[in-house]
């Protein structure tokens, strides 16, 4: 029997999990694998340490309509049914907002989820089915160690004016500032800063969480001390569906001129806005990539664009840049919007080196680039279950 961590990330339409030993030292999953499709028809896959497919018909039998605690109950069943040797005795999950109450991973108490309940007026399309998959294990079994690892925490140690908006302290004071997010994702990032040739771990870096949600940090010693993202996971880099930064004008305007409703707004803004608006083709860079229309190249472009403008006002926030690094789907698989955004920063000294940057090497600046430019994939899995693993034992 082996004891296992399992690392939850419960999104608003799947559900991404991971099992790891409990023991110290072990980065590569035991089983991994996604429930997509939730709310249509849920969908399964799972890989074993080797990435070998897994039986994918264990959650055939649960209807269309099946919710997120449900399919975790299904989850662990098939655990317990098709992998007996696995001994869950702890669990670690993604929960989105942490709110100026967490500032770290916490053990679930009753106290604490309560807490991150009281935050779901603030993540609302994401914290309910973070907070049902902790709820599924509780009624599944009471005993075992459960922990939350928030997106929000590593961005606590930015400086109170990088927090606040132009806003009366009133509104500040109940909650509206700037929280940040993708912070799993930059805490694996600084990391392993130290262990990339050439990168100036320790000054003045730059990491870019680019997907179809993105977000850039700026880090000064490995710490957060600014980010694109704001209040909500909306603000910042044009994504791909949601619009990033946005005139607050332009909203009124829509809702007082056009009469538009709220809902129609939050619609258009987070599912038909950035790349796929843009284009009017796909949020899909990849596909983007390969459409001969115009309107796909306008919409890479204006991604881009953006992006570098990000790049410029954060390296303005810690006085300087020494380094970069870019992360997640487009950020690592994408050679052309790494190329496109740097071209556009050529006036801080930064040269790629194009062999390097079309393979995808880790370090894709050129040998006399003044700012070291470096490829890495991200891992917030890995960090929930060393979080997890700290806290359970």
């Amino acid at each position: 029997m082996t004891d296992a961590v399992l690392v939850i990330n419960s999104g608003s339409s799947s559900i991404k999990f991971a099992l790891y030993p409990m023991s110290s030292g072990g980065e590569i999953p035991l089983i991994r694998g996604k429930v997509s499709g939730i709310g249509r028809a849920p969908d399964f896959v799972a890989f074993d340490a080797a990435g070998a497919a897994l039986d994918e018909t264990a959650l055939q039998n649960l209807d269309g309509d099946a919710g997120h605690g449900e399919l975790v109950q299904g989850l662990l069943d098939w655990l317990a049914s098709e992998h007996s040797g696995l001994n869950v005795v702890a669990v670690g999950h993604r929960v989105v907002h942490g709110g100026q109450v967490f500032d770290g991973p916490v053990v679930i108490t009753s106290e604490t989820f309560k807490q991150m309940e009281d935050l779901t007026p603030l993540a609302p399309l994401h914290q309910p089915h973070n907070l049902a998959a902790v709820t599924a294990i509780s009624k599944r079994a009471s005993d075992i160690v459960q922990v939350a690892c928030f997106d929000t925490s590593f961005h606590r140690t930015q400086p109170r004016l990088a927090q606040l908006f132009g806003l009366p302290h009133k509104l500040s004071d109940a909650g509206i500032i700037r929280y940040g997010f993708h912070g799993l994702s930059y805490e694996y990032i600084a990391g392993v800063l130290t262990d990339l040739p050439g990168c100036k771990a320790e000054g003045r870096v730059i990491v870019a969480h680019l997907g179809n949600g993105a977000s850039i940090c700026a880090m000064k010693n490995r710490q957060s001390v600014a980010t694109s993202m704001g209040f909500t996971a909306l603000h910042g880099l044009m994504m791909g569906r949601r619009s990033g930064t946005l005139d607050a004008g332009a909203v009124l305007h829509l809702v007082q001129q056009l009469g538009m409703s709220v809902d129609e707004v939050h619609h258009l803004l987070y599912r038909e806005s950035g790349l796929l608006g843009v284009s009017g083709i796909s949020n899909n860079m990849r596909e983007l990539q390969e459409s001969p229309d115009p309107r796909a190249a306008e919409a890479i472009d204006l991604f881009c664009y953006k992006a570098a403008l990000e790049f410029a006002s954060h390296a303005a926030a810690m006085e300087g840049l020494d380094s970069i690094v870019f992360t997640a789907g487009i950020g690592e698989n994408s050679a052309m919007v790494r190329q496109k955004i740097c071209r556009q920063l050529s006036w801080l000294g930064i040269e790629i080196d194009e062999t390097a940057n079309a393979e995808h090497a880790k370090t894709i600046s050129a040998g006399g680039s003044r700012i070291s430019v470096h490829v890495v994939a991200t891992n917030e899995e890995l960090v929930i279950a060393n979080a997890t693993r700290a806290l359970a034992s």
